[in-house]
C-alpha cells in the first residue's frame, strides 16, 4: 500500500496577496509527516482553514527572501511558542534567514520554549539536505534576482514485499527472507533455487514532488534530474505577452513553464504564483497545452493535490 504523497496550496499569488490568493506557502504530507514549504503572509491562518496540523511542522523548507515567501514565518514562529511547543524546528533555508529571525525576535519575542536549527543552502548543485526512512529531500539552485533554491522531494526504493503464505509453505530462514526484500533468489538447504519474482511482489514506485519558484527560464535545471518526475510545480508569473518584462525581473511565463515540464519528463505540472495583473488565469493554461502534453492545472488556495 502507498503512503500519503500529498501537496496542499496555502497561497498562489505573486507578490500580492488577494482576496482570492494568498503568496506562496505549501505544506507536503508525506506518510503522516508534515514539511512546510516558503511561508508567505497569512500561511498559519490558511493551515487553520483548510485544517492542516500545523504543530505537526517539524521541517521548514525557504526558497529564498523575497517577502512574500518569509513574511508569514515570525508569526509561525510566535505561535508555535504560544501554543506551548517544546520540539525541535528545523529550518533549511539562506543563511540570512537566521539574521533577520534574530532580529525580529530581539524586538518582539519572549524567549522561545523550543530551540530553531537552522540549515544552510548549498548555492551550488543539487544537495541532500534531509532524509528520513522514506524520503530524501534536496535543494537546488535555480535563477533569480537573489539566491533561490528549488527543493525535490523524492521516495526511497522501498524492499519488495514476502509472499506470507509462500514463504511459510516453504519455512524460509530470516536471514533470507531479508535477501530476498532485497531482491536475491532463495536458495534451500539442498541446494533448490526459488526465483525472487515467484517469492515476494515488487514494492510501489517511487515518487517524486518538485518545487520550483521564482526563476527565470532554465532549462539547465534538467541536469539535476534523471527519470520522470510525477508532479512538478513551476510559477507562471505571467503570460507570453508580458516575456520581455518576465526576463526583466527574472521570473518565468506559463509556457516556459511547460517548456522546463517536458524538459524534466514530468508526468503532471501545477502552475502557480500568478501576477495579480491577471483577473483570468485561464490563459495560462492554454499557453502552457503549447508546451506541455501531460496533465495541467492551475493551483487555487486550499487545494490538495495528491501523487498516487
Amino acid at each position: 500500500m502507498k503512503q500519503k504523497f500529498e501537496i496542499t496550496i496555502l497561497g498562489s499569488s505573486s507578490a500580492l496577496p488577494t482576496s482570492r490568493r494568498n503568496t506562496t506557502a505549501q505544506v507536503l504530507n508525506h506518510a503522516e509527516r508534515f514539511f512546510l514549504i516558503d511561508c508567505g503572509e497569512g500561511a498559519q491562518i490558511q493551515m487553520r482553514r483548510f485544517k492542516l496540523k500545523m504543530q505537526r511542522i517539524d521541517r521548514i523548507f525557504i526558497s529564498h527572501l523575497h517577502g512574500d515567501h518569509i513574511f508569514g514565518l515570525p508569526g509561525i514562529i510566535n505561535t508555535f511558542n504560544l501554543l506551548g511547543r517544546y520540539k525541535e524546528l528545523h529550518i533549511y533555508a539562506p543563511k540570512q534567514l537566521e539574521d533577520f529571525l534574530n532580529a525580529i525576535n530581539t524586538y518582539i519575542f519572549t524567549r522561545l520554549n523550543y530551540s530553531i536549527t537552522f540549515h544552510y543552502l548549498k548555492p551550488e548543485g543539487k544537495d541532500l539536505i534531509y532524509e528520513n526512512k522514506l524520503l530524501k529531500i534536496f535543494s537546488f539552485p535555480v535563477s533569480h534576482r537573489i539566491e533561490t533554491w528549488g527543493f525535490s522531494f523524492e521516495e526511497k526504493q522501498q524492499p519488495r514485499k514476502l509472499i506470507k503464505e509462500v514463504i511459510e509453505e516453504l519455512s524460509v530462514p530470516i536471514p533470507c527472507r531479508i535477501k530476498l526484500k532485497n531482491g536475491e533468489d532463495y536458495v534451500d538447504e539442498n541446494g533448490n533455487v526459488f526465483l525472487n519474482e515467484d517469492l515476494t511482489t515488487p514494492p510501489p514506485k517511487p515518487r517524486k514532488y518538485v518545487f520550483v519558484t521564482d526563476t527565470e527560464y532554465l532549462p539547465e535545471i534538467k541536469n539535476h534530474f534523471d527519470g520522470v518526475i510525477d508532479l512538478l510545480y513551476h510559477e507562471a508569473t505571467f503570460l507570453e505577452r508580458e516575456i520581455e518584462r518576465a526576463a526583466e525581473t527574472k521570473h518565468s511565463t506559463a509556457q516556459q513553464a511547460a517548456q522546463i515540464a517536458t524538459l524534466l519528463n514530468a508526468k503532471k505540472l501545477l502552475l502557480g504564483h500568478f501576477s495579480t495583473r491577471y483577473k483570468d488565469i485561464t490563459p495560462f493554461m492554454e499557453e502552457a497545452k503549447q508546451a506541455f502534453n501531460g496533465e495541467i492545472e492551475l493551483v487555487e488556495d486550499g487545494k490538495t493535490y495528491s501523487i498516487v
